[in-house]
């Protein structure tokens, strides 16, 4: 029996996982294979939501899958650890060990076997080197983080409003600094208003939703979204400006304490909150492991093929992968619709690996980008095969083509009855709960 191990349940990882262990797994017809899906987390959540999990438009727990669920209904195991290295020669990897909240040992260290290892454990936030970033400053890499400013927020509100006095534009009595202007921080800001709206509307806190909650945005470059077409960005700075969002172009932060954002300018921006979303780099276990190279962001640098370069018989995919794209001249961006191609690639490659078929190259196809400004509307350009060329799509129709990217990966995950049914279940608890989390 062939040994697959993936190491990281994010899109891409969880995706090839699945449609290994359904076409090769212990569930299959003729049972080919041990997978393996190795994750430091019990759950796994769609990465590009947690902008709406910190802002409690999104309850994590009705979204969360559990991976030993997952691992149950379609023939793969499910290893819970981080990776701590691995050994080439032997073709083993280590996985820590799994502690409980007090400290006790759930699950001890392991070790295990594998034939062909796929890495996908995606990105983690870069702060630069910022003084004080990563110490005073929120990123949203897990449900845990998003999770904690989302309370952080509401008992920011519940502190100021006994002693709330009128607020304008220019003295907020909450302010949130989100620094970096791609699409982590402009869906968190457009959907941080949302939220202030109806907190306010519920009674949470006495603040005018307008200009009692300040957002500030902040971004090094001279634009928005730099990634994304500039027509794009200025129709998302045009909407953002009419929700009160306040933004600052050429501006670099050069420091963050607790109750301000410093930048190159001289102008401080007060932060009674601070979110940095300024950039990602790999994790730094990928920079230990045996003899794998990595380029300047920690990613690993992978053949067409997406084999590693010093073995044959590591892959990796996703934003852990620096996997070159010729039309451009740079690497493939690290996007959810990257990691879905890659893991499509790769299942298709392994198993002709199976058969001893030749591995064939990636390639790289962008159909452009969706950017979320609230529940009722979304900015974005289409591109490529999908149209023959590129168009700019915004307002109702982008915020439903939006949602039915998450829905897509549903569907890759379980199938289309049951992400019509998952569809249905959700569209039905809306009705009876709030729109954002309230507590």
């Amino acid at each position: 029996m062939h040994r697959f191990v993936v190491v990281g349940g994010g899109a891409g990882g969880l995706e090839l996982a699945t449609r290994l262990g359904d076409r090769f797994g212990a569930r299959s017809r003729e049972p080919q294979a041990i997978v393996t899906l190795v994750d430091r987390n019990p759950t796994h959540i769609w990465k590009p939501l947690l902008h709406e999990v910190a802002a409690g438009s999104m309850d994590p727990f009705t979204h969360q899958l559990e991976y030993a669920a997952q691992a149950y209904w379609h023939g793969f195991e499910f290893q819970q650890g981080s990776l701590l290295g691995i050994d080439r020669t032997a073709r083993t990897l280590s996985v820590s060990a799994v502690l409980e909240e007090n400290g006790r040992e759930m699950l001890p260290a392991r070790t295990l076997q594998y034939d062909t290892l796929i890495i996908a454990i995606g990105s983690t936030t870069n702060f630069f080197n910022v003084a004080g970033a990563e110490e005073h400053a929120l990123a949203l890499d897990t449900v845990a983080q998003a999770e904690r400013f989302r309370r952080q927020l509401i008992s920011a509100c519940a502190r100021v409003q006994q002693g709330a006095v009128k607020a304008d534009a220019t003295h907020p009595l909450v302010q949130i600094a989100i620094v970096g202007g791609g699409a982590t921080g402009v869906e968190l800001s457009a959907e941080l208003r949302n939220t202030a709206h109806v907190l306010s509307a519920y009674g949470l806190h006495g603040l005018d939703p307008q200009y009692g909650i300040g957002i500030v945005l902040i971004e090094s470059g001279p634009r928005l979204l730099p990634a994304l077409p500039e027509r794009v960005s200025t129709e998302t700075a045009k909407l953002l400006t009419k929700r009160a969002i306040g933004l600052r172009f050429d501006d670099r932060v050069i420091e963050v304490t607790p109750t301000a954002v410093k930048t190159a300018s001289g102008n401080d921006v007060r932060a009674d909150l601070t979110v940095w979303a300024a950039g990602i780099k790999a994790p730094p276990i990928l920079a230990q492991l045996d003899g794998l190279a990595v380029n300047a962001l920690g990613q690993l640098n992978v053949r067409p093929t997406l084999q590693t370069e010093a073995d044959d018989n590591i892959f990796a995919l996703g934003d852990c992968a620096a996997c070159a794209w010729p039309e451009t001249g740079r690497n493939v961006p690290p996007r959810a619709q990257a990691a879905h191609q890659q893991a499509s690639f790769l299942f298709k490659s392994l198993s002709g690996r199976l058969r001893n078929e030749p591995l064939q190259a990636f390639t790289y196809r962008d159909f452009g980008s969706l950017v979320s400004l609230g529940h009722v509307t979304a900015v974005g350009n289409l591109m490529g095969g999908l149209i023959g060329g590129s168009m700019f799509i915004e307002g109702m129709v982008a915020r439903v083509m939006y949602m039915s990217l998450y829905r897509l990966h549903i569907a890759s995950l379980h199938g289309w009855p049951r992400m019509f049914l998952d569809t249905l279940a959700h569209w039905l608890r809306r009705r009876t709960v709030p729109r954002v989390k309230l507590h």
